[in-house]
């Protein structure tokens, strides 16, 4: 999909603030239309912690922190949408308001920090040595996302529907549909981050596949949501989402989506 990759993304994303901070738009919407993430994958980052102090960055509305929360953590967001931080605070998770370069941890410490959906809009870098800093020995790092690639009758026509509204969006110039291994190298890239900060042990790639049949309606909740949308003004939205709604008609209503859920984690170093 031509939107900002909702997996790692060039190094120089995380300075497109405005569109970082622009999902509060519509924070309830955010919130109903995302997808949840593996249980599998909240399990094994819960059972390999040495407590259940987790630090979730960039948490926006709470999706993946209420999943740390029912799994027995103790959760702190951080989150420099005020809106999203505002919507999470009203579901029960405690969030505190800035980008997490600039958060500061106050001598606090977590067993875990996790970012779900959202650390392609953190400096890789400066990001990477900070999760070293407020992470305890033998923590872990977790970061993860879905691809969101939807079937070719589907993601063509949104492709060409945003070229034509936003020909000078720099999204517009992505291909339709981008390959599991594109997704799959961008997680490389965080691994080779946070080794060089020579503060955890070798990272890991974790895999998790999965579907989920989506209804037109469902599919066009979701879409205004996704980073390459968030800005565009109501008559654009409106052409992009007739495209797509057009297109999942044709299908019937509704398609099967493969999601493929990707993490870069590795295990803090314990004290020499």
């Amino acid at each position: 999909m031509p939107l900002p990759p909702e997996q790692p993304a060039p190094a120089h994303l995380h300075r497109a603030r405005q569109t970082a901070e622009s999902f509060g738009t519509d924070a309830q919407r955010y919130d109903r239309a995302r997808p949840s993430y593996p249980d599998a994958l909240v399990a094994r980052i819960v059972d390999g912690i040495p407590a259940p102090d987790v630090l979730d960055v960039g948490c926006g509305t709470g999706i993946a922190a209420r999943q740390f929360q029912a799994a027995g953590c103790t959760v702190l967001g951080v989150e420099p949408d005020a809106r999203m931080a505002g919507f999470a605070q009203s579901r029960g998770v405690q969030v505190e308001v800035a980008t997490f370069e600039a958060w500061e941890p106050a001598g606090r410490t977590f067993d875990a920090l996790v970012a779900a959906q959202s650390w392609h809009w953190v400096d890789p870098v400066a990001g990477a040595v900070k999760a070293a800093r407020v992470l305890r020995p033998h923590g872990r790092l977790a970061i993860f996302g879905h691809v969101f690639e939807p079937p070719a009758e589907v993601a063509e026509p949104f492709a060409a529907a945003c070229r034509r509204v936003a020909p000078d969006s720099p999204f517009s110039n992505l291909p339709a549909r981008r390959s599991l291994e594109t997704y799959q190298a961008g997680y490389a890239q965080i691994a080779d981050k946070v080794r060089g900060t020579g503060q955890f042990d070798e990272p890991e790639q974790w895999r998790f596949d999965w579907e989920q049949s989506c209804t037109r309606g469902q599919w066009l909740d979701l879409l205004p949501t996704t980073g390459g949308l968030t800005r565009l003004r109501p008559d654009q939205l409106a052409e992009v989402l007739g495209a797509v709604g057009h297109a999942i008609d044709a299908l019937g209503g509704r398609f099967t989506m493969h999601y493929t859920t990707l993490a870069a984690t590795a295990v803090r170093a314990g004290a020499p």
